[in-house]
């Protein structure tokens, strides 16, 4: 058996542990006393706390071992404590949308078999060894001139203390990684340890007894370690000490092997300890770039001042890790290759030694805090820049192409790689800019491209013809978790929306209009209507929902109906029918029977071939006269996985059965894709397979 076999099995096996380990079927949406302790970093912030529980059980029933929790106006929970919590249990599934973040696929690679929502609990002991929390705890309390949880982020990689804007600017800057990620701070630290040994052995200080190399990299090995522990040892930071470890071997025995072996052995090595690490991007990221840099300084001939070989690396790892970027579906910073010229010297440089020395030091009074003060205070200069070039130059969420055209833009940043002298390396350019301008897929003239979005309790659905654009209603806003911002506006980009016609908002509950603000103020919307006024703390004007007006756009019919007498949020509902040769599709927002029975009456009471699920399923809705009158062949429904409404409701899946009508939901099936004009089947995003998505159906 062949090496490349043994490493197959090896990751099977493990993926099917971690997929043996997941909470089975028959448990989804139970309520269950579980027992566990708390491990990991607690995350805190607007009304909700948010942990992991491993060696949970519960009586007379085999959980997994590992749980995501979240408690909702819960107390505050530490790390290490054990606890017994009233747990509503899913399955480890998320929302599934085009082009999108798998959080089905991050999840397995952390080996989390069950989420859930906390309903109560009890504390059972007090925390034990959890010294890392204790000093978050002791770091966010310090005066780091207002950026204590980007030290926490910087010195324990955990980037809860940082807010949404945060984020954003660093998002933007492509600065994450000197924040957040630990590698390239561990790999400063092991060069810092190395360069002063082999500087004291220059000098003469360093004892001649002992042989300095071994030494060197010895100590260096060992302050990797050190850091890593102080940051959680979590998968950025074990591949870190893997690779400086090979490298530091590599500089004791193996220098003549070449510099690309430390990095094929440190490849190897992360994926023996952890095959599921490759599920995660930063994987796949933090290799490249340094493959990157091994191809464009190794073997080259002659050398660089220091500046020019510093400016050509962060262009280099620009292009070099652009297509790869895209196919992750990840922004690009524009501004990146600029902004890490100077942020990266200034973290490695003046922010990292102070944080470090300063948390060491935090036992002894003035020292310690004072280190952190000037720490913080170098932060906050540096956030301020970041916000200045984040505000002027975003980062980019380019649409998303066909695999040829990535794959022709991949050639062409391989051609640039390559040393100058090389012949038609300047197609390179041209080959990589289909990045930014690829050829775009038409729609056909009389059809509707629709997409069902998968936005959990809440419904967005995004309606396209040849030259126009739609979004009825943009998705839920609470707690904190705006699926406008998360999962509407990024697959706008995505698909490749430069701009909205028309947002018809049905109603103004936030599982409807939530999102509406976050999509206007990134993307250009050239009109909003809605069935009723948005709130005032939105600040959007929208036109009255024009009952009975009607529109073509590019050979597709669009129709709207309100009912006039409505009394009630639901029963306002801006109602749109879309008919594309001779194919009809009723978007019907949250009415119930009264209105309903209002519909019936109207124009658009005529055979539907599908039909939106009025109120996500609701037992009030859904009746038996709307549905013989409509006769539609399917329903998309949306909603959340385990709502606490119990939508839909079993009464109205019987309905829909009874009726021999086809079922697509959201939650079961993630988002949803009509070619309406088409008669065919709609494609689901749980067709494209996946061995770790979870393809059973779940309980209703």
């Amino acid at each position: 058996m062949s090496g490349l076999d043994i490493g197959f099995t090896w990751a099977c096996t493990q993926a099917q542990w971690a997929l043996s380990d997941r909470l089975p079927i028959q448990l989804e949406g139970e309520t269950r006393w579980v027992e566990g302790t708390v491990t990991g970093l607690p995350q805190n912030g607007e009304g909700v706390v948010r942990f992991e529980l491993s060696d949970s059980h519960s009586r007379r029933t085999k959980l997994p071992q590992r749980m995501r929790l979240a408690w909702y106006d819960g107390p505050a929970v530490n790390s290490g404590e054990r606890w017994r919590l009233a747990v509503k249990l899913k399955r480890p599934i998320g929302l599934l949308n085009p082009h999108a973040f798998d959080y089905d696929a991050w999840l397995l690679a952390q080996r989390i078999g069950a989420t859930g929502t906390v309903k109560a609990g009890e504390k059972l002991a007090d925390a034990r060894g959890a010294w890392r929390d204790s000093l978050r705890q002791r770091l966010l309390s310090v005066d780091a001139q207002g950026r204590s949880g980007a030290l926490a982020a910087l010195v324990l990689g955990d980037g809860s203390g940082l807010s949404r804007e945060d984020w954003q600017v660093l998002q933007d800057t492509g600065t994450v990684h000197l924040l957040v990620i630990s590698g390239q701070h561990i790999g400063l630290l092991a060069g810092v340890m190395y360069l002063l040994i082999a500087g004291l052995a220059r000098y003469g200080i360093w004892p001649r007894r002992l042989p300095w190399l071994p030494w060197a990299c010895g100590l260096a090995f060992s302050a990797a370690l050190g850091y890593g522990l102080l940051a959680g040892f979590d998968v950025p930071v074990r591949r870190a000490c893997v690779m400086i470890g090979l490298v530091l071997l590599w500089r004791l025995r193996l220098r003549h092997l070449g510099a690309w072996w430390p990095l094929l052995l440190a490849l190897n090595g992360v994926l023996l300890m952890d095959p599921l690490t490759s599920l995660q991007p930063g994987f796949w990221l933090s290799f490249a770039a340094v493959a990157v840099l091994i191809f464009t300084f190794g073997g080259r001939l002659g050398s660089l001042p220091w500046w020019q070989t510093w400016t050509r690396a962060q262009w280099m790892i620009a292009i070099g890790l652009s297509p790869l970027f895209l196919i992750l579906g990840l922004p690009i910073s524009v501004s990146g290759p600029m902004v890490n010229l100077l942020a990266v010297p200034w973290i490695s440089l003046l922010v990292l030694p102070p944080a470090l020395l300063g948390t060491l030091l935090l036992p002894m009074p003035y020292v310690g805090e004072g280190l952190l003060w000037l720490a913080g205070g170098l932060l906050d200069w540096l956030f301020k820049g970041l916000a200045q070039a984040a505000g002027q130059v975003p980062a980019w969420d380019p649409m998303a192409i066909a695999f040829w055209t990535w794959a022709l833009a991949a050639a062409g940043a391989l051609l640039l790689l390559m040393p100058a002298g090389v012949p038609l390396r300047w197609l390179g350019w041209p080959m990589l800019l289909l990045l930014v301008l690829p050829p775009r897929p038409t729609i056909a003239e009389g059809i509707a491209e629709v997409w069902l979005l998968d936005v959990g309790q809440g419904l967005a659905i995004l309606v396209r013809t040849r030259h126009h654009n739609l979004l009825y209603d943009a998705g839920p806003r609470s707690a904190g978790m705006d699926m406008g911002a998360r999962v509407v506006l990024p697959t706008l980009r995505k698909l490749g929306v430069e701009q909205l016609d028309l947002m018809l908002i049905s109603h103004a509950h936030a599982d409807h209009a939530g999102g509406a603000k976050a999509v206007v103020d990134g993307v250009p919307v050239r009109r909003i209507m809605g069935g009723e006024p948005f709130p005032p703390a939105d600040g959007l004007l929208a036109d009255a929902c024009e009952s009975g007006g009607h529109w073509n756009w590019d050979g597709v019919g669009f129709r709207l109906w309100q009912w006039a007498s409505a009394q009630d949020s639901n029963s306002r509902s801006c109602v749109l029918q879309i008919e594309a040769t001779g194919e009809r599709l009723l978007l019907t927002g949250d009415i119930e029977r009264a209105a309903e029975h209002a519909l019936l009456g109207s124009p658009l009471a005529v055979a539907t071939d599908w039909l939106q699920a009025p109120h996500h399923g609701s037992r009030t809705s859904s009746s038996m006269p709307l549905l013989s009158v409509l006769q539609p062949k399917a329903v998309l429904i949306s909603r959340g996985n385990g709502n606490s409404f119990g939508h839909p409701h079993p009464t109205v899946i019987a309905r829909y059965r009874k009726l021999a009508m086809g079922i697509y939901d959201s939650a079961q099936q993630g988002a949803v894709h009509l070619q309406l004009g088409t008669f065919s089947a709609p494609a689901t995003m749980r067709q494209h397979r996946r061995f770790w998505r979870d393809l059973a159906p779940l309980a209703e």
